[in-house]
């Protein structure tokens, strides 16, 4: 389904703005004095994974908001760094009936107004794309298990995504998308699925794939009642033997190609960046 921006709301009405780059001349944003980082969490299945050690042995704490538990959250992101906005479940157009993906837009719209760091890893990468105004769509093709990564001539480029190489077989999971938001940078696409990353400014990047995984929490995926349903009721290819046995082929090349790349994003975190001015704007 796609996501299409209602008309421009007042100044008293509340709504996610489509950030414009390069922004105009700002003062830098007053960054809080201890290194924390904020992630938003949908379900105990996924978690940072191999992210998790990286953001830990360099000192940062780390302020989970397990919406699946406090679904009622309404995190301020004045006191972060960063933000890490990870996978679920959920799709972006169930904004009714999951309340907490609306507060989860704000905080997003917010680090952007602030010129902080975000990360998104595929929902998270998709409600990145909406808040700067992408439509989101269901893949007529879902993606699960490992699909072959190209990155683009930009991607090739990108300080933060380089260390991917030219192509590179990635841990995929989704069957919704994003398109590549107006004024981000294509990062990275694959046969089935065009757009898989992008880059919005200079530190807020959006991952359709799942470089966060290790062995171990690819086989709790493949345990887990609800993800193997996904996995049968999307008709794929790709059994759970066959994703396990490409996992001992590809694991090992994708961990430390990964441990490069979050490396590089977490290099970003406690830069200061230039205050952004958003238009306000709702999205149903």
């Amino acid at each position: 389904m796609e996501c299409r921006p209602k008309q421009r709301l007042s100044a008293a009405g509340a709504g996610f703005g489509i950030v414009r780059w390069p922004p105009g001349p700002a003062a830098l944003p007053a960054l809080p004095s201890m290194p924390r980082i904020q992630v938003f969490q949908h379900v105990a299945a996924e978690p940072l994974g191999t992210l998790d050690p990286l953001i830990r042995r360099r000192g940062h704490r780390i302020r989970f908001s397990n919406f699946e538990r406090e679904p009622d959250l309404q995190p301020d992101m004045a006191r972060y760094r960063g933000l890490v906005v990870l996978g679920g479940p959920m799709n972006v157009e169930e904004k009714d009936r999951r309340p907490h993906l609306l507060a989860e837009l704000r905080a997003i719209e917010q680090m952007l107004k602030l010129g902080r760091p975000v990360l998104g890893i595929c929902l998270g990468a998709q409600l990145l794309a909406h808040v700067l105004g992408a439509p989101i769509r269901r893949h007529p093709v879902p993606e699960v298990g490992w699909h072959p990564l190209a990155t683009t001539d930009d991607g090739r480029r990108d300080p933060v995504l380089a260390p991917l190489g030219e192509q590179a077989p990635v841990f995929q999971w989704h069957r919704y998308s994003f398109q590549v938001p107006d004024g981000a940078v294509h990062l990275a696409r694959s046969p089935l699925c065009e757009p898989q990353a992008f880059r919005w400014g200079e530190n807020a990047y959006g991952f359709q794939f799942h470089l966060e995984m290790d062995e171990a929490l690819i086989e709790r995926w493949l345990a887990n009642p609800r993800y193997l349903d996904e996995l049968r009721a999307c008709g794929h290819a790709a059994d759970a033997a066959d994703i396990r046995a490409q996992t001992r082929q590809h694991i090992a090349a994708m961990q430390a190609s990964s441990e490069a790349v979050f490396n590089r994003f977490l290099d970003l975190v406690g830069r200061p960046r230039r205050k952004l001015t958003l238009p306000s704007r709702e999205f149903t």
